[in-house]
């Protein structure tokens, strides 16, 4: 069979969500929840979903990145991006991908703020417990 299992209300616009659009609709409630939790520390912060690293030839470690962190200065604000594909590859379920997105967006918080990943979100779960 060739062609949409559902044909579409709106040509224009497939009818089912694509993986991109399911995954940053995931990311962005949770990491609006934390910044508007943290937003009088964290300052100004730019978040994006990208579907994979930029990784050099030369990498030579044995895991791929699930974000980057960089650091602001002056007027520049900082960017947390998150890797969709290296994080979707990593789970098997919904919830499963839910709790790694909590997980790496607490844990870069948390970076951020020089604060245990615990104190940001009371969602989050440790892998030392």
């Amino acid at each position: 069979m060739r062609g949409p299992a559902v044909v579409p209300r709106d040509p224009r616009r497939p009818e089912l969500r694509t993986a991109r659009e399911r995954f940053d609709d995931l990311a962005l409630g949770i990491v609006t929840d934390i910044d508007d939790r943290w937003q009088d520390r964290l300052g100004l912060v730019e978040y994006a979903v990208e579907d994979a690293p930029q990784i050099p030839d030369d990498w030579d470690s044995g895991t791929v990145p699930l974000s980057s962190l960089i650091r602001g200065s002056g007027a520049d604000p900082t960017r947390l991006v998150l890797f969709r594909r290296p994080i979707e590859h990593r789970c098997e379920t919904r919830t499963d991908l839910e709790a790694m997105v909590l997980t790496v967006v607490v844990e870069q918080v948390a970076e951020l703020l020089g604060i245990d990943a615990e104190l940001v979100d009371p969602r989050y779960e440790s892998d030392d417990d």
